[in-house]
């Protein structure tokens, strides 16, 4: 017998392990974080109030979070569909297509947003066919949007993909076999599979375009009220050298943002719950 099997796991023991643990989280995550909330403490109420309730950040904070949950929903729509092609058919190009899918993560966030702002200015090449429609995609509010879908879809394939890749279709052919259609198929067989992993592909999507700034700054005019993001607008404190303001909104934006996702991960868990149990019983 091995001295490993012996002798328990190779790896540290949990009190060793956890204290690394600990320390490296508290160096990378806790500490950096603690720096915003006692650069605020310096203060008072009154200009902590005006700093992040005033109108410029409250439309900042309208537009960072709305704009990324219409995003990251659209995301979920497409990247189920887009995965759903990558994982249950053949055709040329497919491993092409596959890989375009990663692209988001490797290109530099300015570069994708001096494309996108290229591509759907008034006279780029999607650009020129939306303005007569009077439909207005760069520098405005709706390029926020299209900046945020295009960084996040790797998020919600890639949690996708895997879960479609261990469904075996065997078990929709024998749902088709017992007189099941299309629809009933998909919604009694497949979407209880895929629902977890979309709603962390959601979740890991919105978490990213919480915090987009590159991509987001080309094509969104960064116009104060309209198309004004709030990490854009912390970085506009910081160049006025407003740090404890902009500290302030780093806050309020981190804590909405946390409250979010830990209530999206906490309906989730609620909902994998009642599905548990309505398969058991």
């Amino acid at each position: 017998m091995s001295r490993h099997l012996r002798g328990g796991s190779p790896l540290p023991g949990f009190g060793l392990a956890l204290g690394f643990t600990l320390l490296y989280l508290g160096l990378m995550v806790m500490i950096p974080l603690s720096t915003v909330f006692l650069k605020t403490a310096t203060m008072t109420w009154s200009q902590f109030w005006a700093a992040v309730a005033g109108p410029r950040a409250l439309a900042a904070y309208r537009l960072s979070l709305g704009a990324s949950f219409i995003a990251a929903s659209i995301n979920v729509l497409f990247g189920l569909l887009v995965a759903w092609v990558l994982e249950r058919y053949s055709f040329p190009g497919r491993r092409l297509i596959d890989a375009f899918v990663d692209l988001p993560f490797a290109l530099p966030t300015a570069v994708a947003g001096i494309a996108l702002a290229t591509v759907y200015a008034k006279n780029g090449w999607m650009g020129r066919w939306l303005d007569p429609l009077g439909i207005q995609v760069a520098y405005t509010p709706l390029g926020v949007v299209v900046a945020l879908t295009f960084i996040g879809l790797p998020f919600v394939v890639r949690t996708v993909q895997p879960v479609l890749a261990d469904l075996d279709p065997e078990v929709e052919e024998a749902a088709a076999s017992l007189g099941a259609g299309r629809w009933q198929t998909f919604r009694r067989v497949i979407l209880p599979e895929l629902v977890p992993a979309a709603v962390t592909g959601f979740v890991l999507a919105f978490a990213r375009a919480l915090g987009e700034y590159g991509s987001v700054i080309f094509i969104a005019g960064n116009m104060p009220m309209r198309s004004e993001i709030t990490p854009l607008l912390i970085m506009i404190k910081l160049e006025q050298y407003d740090y404890a303001g902009a500290t302030a909104i780093a806050m309020v934006f981190l804590i909405a943002s946390f409250s979010l996702l830990f209530l999206i991960n906490f309906l989730a868990w609620r909902r994998n719950k009642r599905l548990r149990a309505a398969e058991g019983s």
